[in-house]
């Protein structure tokens, strides 16, 4: 794609690059190596979409994360949130699950017992906000919101979920920790949304469809990251999914597997917390975990 001539609005685009989590493939955007974060937002992960054969699925064993804050929302499927917390919630289509992993946490994410013999389908995304220096070490802690707490509007042309943050008059209850937005959209094919400009940083991500900004065509599995202050409309070339995410700009964070931080040396410690099993256990699935990579 480095061929393409990008108009002012749009600074850089990002392809999905696929990857096997064992068992399902996610089509992962961020971090890349030309831009790591937008806003807060340093993890970009695509679930699916994805059919299973009853007996198979979603298995991700306990693991851990630190100094982060991991936000899963599903358009289709079900996925059964286990941590260390003593969670054990079902998280369904259009709720909202944001796990603060803070000063440390483990979770496991399976599937749902009582849909597990059952042919299904998931397609979702779990993205990961890194905390501004002063909440890195705050104790763990795991919200659900039900879909219905989630404000949206629908005009007949475009039907727009505001996850986190303020957009068009509408305010999440989501808890933040940094000015952060996430909305989700659904175009038909014609239609047109301004992109929300309160926030420093904006990208815009193609779950389905296809998207023209400024005569830039931007397809299914593609971001596109907006140039600051840049007045974007979006035009509907297709029946178009996707969604934008931004927010303040928070400056430099390193990532190692699942720990992000503003300070190495506190991964360090964080990878020998788990090579030596000092972290809390995920009860009722304490039998499995992912190994550290090494």
């Amino acid at each position: 794609m480095s061929d393409i001539v990008l108009p002012e609005s749009v600074t850089l685009t990002i392809p999905a690059r696929e990857k096997d989590l064992g068992g399902f493939h996610v089509r992962r955007v961020l971090p890349f190596a030309r831009h790591r974060m937008v806003g807060p937002w340093i993890f970009f992960d695509h679930m699916g979409p994805a059919s299973f054969d009853p007996g198979h699925g979603v298995d991700v064993r306990p693991h851990p994360h630190i100094n982060l804050a991991t936000v899963t929302y599903l358009f289709e499927g079900h996925i059964l949130h286990r941590d260390s917390l003593g969670s054990d919630c079902v998280i369904s289509p259009g709720d909202i699950n944001l796990m603060v992993a803070g000063r440390g946490i483990v979770h496991s994410e399976r599937e749902n017992p009582e849909t597990f013999q059952q042919p299904r389908r998931l397609d979702g995304l779990q993205l990961w906000l890194a905390l501004p220096e002063a909440d890195e070490e705050t104790d763990p802690a795991f919200f659900h919101y039900e879909a219905s707490a989630i404000p949206e509007y629908d005009d007949g042309q475009a039907t727009v979920r505001v996850m986190m943050g303020e957009a068009f008059g509408l305010t999440s209850p989501v808890r933040t920790y940094a000015r952060t937005l996430y909305i989700e959209a659904r175009l038909k094919a014609g239609a047109q949304l301004q992109v929300p400009m309160g926030v420093e940083e904006r990208a815009i991500y193609v779950c389905d469809g296809e998207l023209d900004i400024d005569g830039l065509a931007v397809e299914k599995g593609t971001m596109a990251v907006l140039a600051p202050g840049a007045f974007v409309q979006i035009h509907a070339t297709t029946r178009a999914h996707f969604v934008v995410i931004g927010g303040e700009h928070l400056g430099e964070r390193h990532i190692y597997w699942n720990f992000v931080s503003s300070r190495p040396e506190r991964i360090e410690q964080a990878k020998a917390d788990w090579r030596d099993g000092r972290f809390p256990k995920v009860p009722g699935d304490d039998q499995e975990f992912i190994p550290l990579p090494e």
